[in-house]
């Protein structure tokens, strides 16, 4: 695990993104701004008060952060922005005023207006707050219409399993019933977070309790369409399904259920037919095969976003804004 994040941020610190942090006035992620500007890991913008800022933690060291407060700025261009993004919605423009103060929509206009690479928050916001101004104005990145969501599993050093023990799960937290292309393009997503933040090759196997028709039913139906959708769109992945758990990461399953394929038996990428499956599958090797899930991480967009847990430490931070600006290369 250690390995792995101080892989990511020290590939971060290479990329050297600018990120934007929504949420400037919380304890959490100020005292993780001062660490990453000292580690020159990410340029970074926390939205705040700077008083307010300032008498929350009063000795930690921001130089070279900057410090945007939203009560003190011409704020008419990003204004004018989401308007022009959203009049075709409904929306009026002194709605378009009003919403440019909220940081989260902020954030994302930042990014939108080619100012930051990316944003990050969730520390005191929901997800579903997180995540609405980036559908609302990011949108989905060129030939993806999900948004989703991945964990990397960070397996025991004794695993044989995965990439040097190193596996990314998909979607375990933002779709609970993916259609065959929602699936798709999980899958397509995922494989990439797989090669830019776990820094692994993706081999992705889709995940069903048939391997190759060994049954029949309209829900492995639905994981063999998302099979021929992903292959169509991403002919270049090393992808195959419908595949069982066991004949994707056992080799010796995978040749008695499907000795054709060049997936089988060695996936490091595992898509779940829903959320029910990914949620209940991360958890179960989380807690009974001792991995660490780094994650979720935000996949899909034309520009990453990324939600934090409510429940997140200031080094939770640091590796967030470190993936980020991975997904941003």
């Amino acid at each position: 695990m250690a390995a792995l994040l101080e892989s990511i941020r020290r590939e971060a610190k290479k990329a050297y993104k600018h990120i934007v942090l929504a949420e400037g006035e919380e304890e959490r992620i100020i005292v993780a701004a001062s660490r990453i500007a000292d580690m020159q890991m990410a340029k970074l913008t926390l939205i705040g008060d700077e008083k307010k800022i300032a008498a929350k933690c009063p000795d930690v060291d921001l130089t070279g952060v900057e410090i945007f407060n939203p009560k003190s700025r011409d704020l008419s261009k990003y204004a004018d922005l989401l308007y022009e993004l959203r009049k075709a919605k409904g929306m009026e423009r002194a709605e378009a005023e009003e919403l440019a103060h909220n940081p989260l929509y902020l954030g994302v206009l930042m990014v939108k207006a080619g100012e930051a690479d990316g944003m990050v928050a969730g520390s005191v916001n929901s997800t579903g707050d997180v995540l609405r101004p980036a559908l609302q104005i990011i949108k989905t990145a060129q030939g993806i219409k999900t948004v989703s969501s991945c964990f990397i599993m960070v397996l025991p050093e004794f695993s044989k399993y995965g990439e040097n023990g190193v596996m990314v799960f998909g979607d375990c937290a933002v779709n609970p019933n993916p259609t065959a292309e929602q699936l798709a393009d999980i899958a397509i997503a995922s494989a990439a977070s797989a090669k830019n933040i776990a820094g692994i090759h993706p081999k992705v196997a889709m995940l069903s309790f048939s391997t190759m028709g060994s049954a029949k039913h309209e829900l492995v139906d639905k994981v063999t369409e998302a099979v021929k959708i992903a292959k169509k769109a991403a002919p270049e992945l090393e992808l195959d399904g419908e595949l069982q758990l066991d004949a994707a990461i056992v080799e010796s399953v995978a040749k008695l259920k499907a000795p054709k394929s060049k997936v089988a038996g060695r996936a490091n990428v595992l898509i779940f037919p829903d959320l029910q499956a990914g949620n209940i599958g991360y958890k179960l090797v989380q807690r009974l095969a001792g991995a660490e899930a780094v994650g979720p991480i935000c996949q899909g967009f034309n520009k990453p976003v990324n939600d934090l847990s409510r429940g997140c430490s200031a080094d939770d931070v640091v590796n967030v804004v470190a993936m980020t600006a991975l997904q941003a290369q």
